[in-house]
Formats: C-alpha cells, sequence, structure tokens
C-alpha cells in the first residue's frame, strides 16, 4: 500500500516535485522521467501533482491491489472493471456470462432469451447467443418455443412444470 504522507515527503525532497520522486514511487516511471527532465514541466506539473497526490496515491493502490488479487492472474484482465459510484471509483468483480445466465434462469423458471443475457452482462446479441448454444450444445439447455412463437432457452432444473413452452 502507497502512503499519501510518504508520497508528498518525496515531493517535498524532490525540490517541490521537480525531480518527480513521488511519481517514480507510484509506479510511474515514464512522467517521472518527464518531471526529471523538464522540472516537473516547469513547475506546472509539480504543483498539479501537489493537488492531486491523494488521488493519485489511492489510484496506484487500486492498481496494486488489481495486479496482486489472485483472481487476476487466473481470469485475465477483463475479470474486473471499474465502476463510477458518485465520487469514489469502486472496483467490482465482473461475472462471468455463464453466471449472468444462470442468475437470469433462476429469476426466471428457467426461461431465457439472448435479449436478457446481452442487456444483463453488457455484451452483444451474437455473443448471448453463441453463449446460449454453446449451453444447448453442451446438454445444458434447450431451445424452446413460447406459445407466442417467440424462441427461447430453458434450463431444466430451473424450470417450473407449469410453464407455456412447446418443443421447438
Amino acid at each position: 500500500m502507497y502512503s499519501v504522507g510518504i508520497a508528498y515527503l518525496l515531493w517535498l525532497v524532490s525540490g517541490f516535485g521537480a525531480l518527480g520522486f513521488h511519481r517514480f514511487y507510484l509506479g510511474k516511471i515514464p512522467t517521472g522521467i518527464l518531471w526529471m527532465c523538464t522540472g516537473g514541466l516547469g513547475m506546472i506539473g509539480a504543483i498539479y501533482d501537489f493537488f492531486t497526490l491523494p488521488g493519485q496515491v489511492r489510484e496506484a493502490n487500486i492498481r496494486n491491489a488489481l495486479f496482486n488479487h489472485p483472481n487476476m492472474r487466473r481470469h485475465g484482465s477483463s475479470f474486473w472493471r471499474y465502476v463510477n459510484d458518485g465520487d469514489a471509483r469502486v472496483v467490482k468483480e465482473k461475472e462471468s456470462v455463464e453466471r449472468v445466465i444462470l442468475t437470469i434462469a433462476k429469476e426466471n423458471k428457467g426461461i431465457l432469451t439472448a435479449s436478457e443475457v446481452a442487456l444483463a452482462s453488457h455484451i452483444s446479441m451474437d455473443e448471448a447467443k453463441k453463449n446460449l448454444d454453446a449451453l444447448v450444445s453442451k446438454g445444458f439447455a434447450e431451445i424452446r418455443v413460447r406459445k407466442s412463437g417467440t424462441l427461447v432457452y430453458t434450463l431444466p432444473e430451473l424450470m417450473d412444470t407449469d410453464s407455456p413452452l412447446e418443443d421447438f
């Protein structure tokens, strides 16, 4: 964890931010080199850093937490996303598409459509259909048709036995 106090101390020791020691501390190596070569962009960048240093430390701590999280190494960078929650940035786990499908199916008594999956998981309709078709090919889901003629996907384990569907 990075400390705001240490960042301000390094800012002060580096000639009021002109040498950019605080930027090296926060892992901002390219801009640290830029600050060293330009005197903190003619002190304008150094003054900017004085006012924004707490936010920069907070972002560096978030970056560090994400990088060192065990799930991050296993699932890759698409596992996490930034969410704007008022003034604060919050980091939340991104649900897998399969988990979204199961959640919707459970809420809808085993019946769902590609558009519901696309909307809930923030993916395209084609991607949602591909994921649902994969579940069908593995035998976890079935394609059915409502009496109105609408195609739906069903997960028999989660279905209510009185659902108004006919075989496709």
